[in-house]
């Protein structure tokens, strides 16, 4: 019964987001609202993480499957992206090393804050 409610959590949260992307005049993805309700609901003490943390869990444990329909599409239209290989090829590696800079300079500055060692 635990997982149903913390299923309906989740969900609950997926629909304001979608109530709410429909609302607002500028277009914007209901995926990254839900992402910033269920974020500011965990901060504001709202949602407690027990609330949500075995779905969360498992959907984490579980994150590979949700890559499979992406690649699949990738295949199918494989077509269109050959004549616009080397640039998605070069768009992909150059967002690799922004991510990656930006990943390590953040680790860096929480490190900084939480008063960790920075090497």
């Amino acid at each position: 019964m635990k997982i149903l409610k913390q299923i309906a959590v989740v969900f609950f949260i997926c629909l304001l987001g979608e109530v709410i992307a429909q609302i607002i005049p500028v277009n914007f993805p209901s995926s990254v609202l839900s992402m910033v309700l269920l974020l500011a609901a965990l901060l504001l003490g709202i949602i407690r993480i027990e609330h949500v943390q075995e779905k969360a869990n498992f959907l984490l444990d579980n994150m590979a499957f949700f890559f499979i329909p992406a690649g699949v599409s990738i295949i199918e239209n494989f077509n269109y992206l050959k004549n616009a290989i080397v640039p998605f090829v070069l768009i992909c590696f150059i967002s690799m090393i922004v991510t990656f800079v930006a990943t390590a300079y953040s680790v860096t500055l929480v490190m900084r804050l939480l008063g960790g060692q920075n090497d």
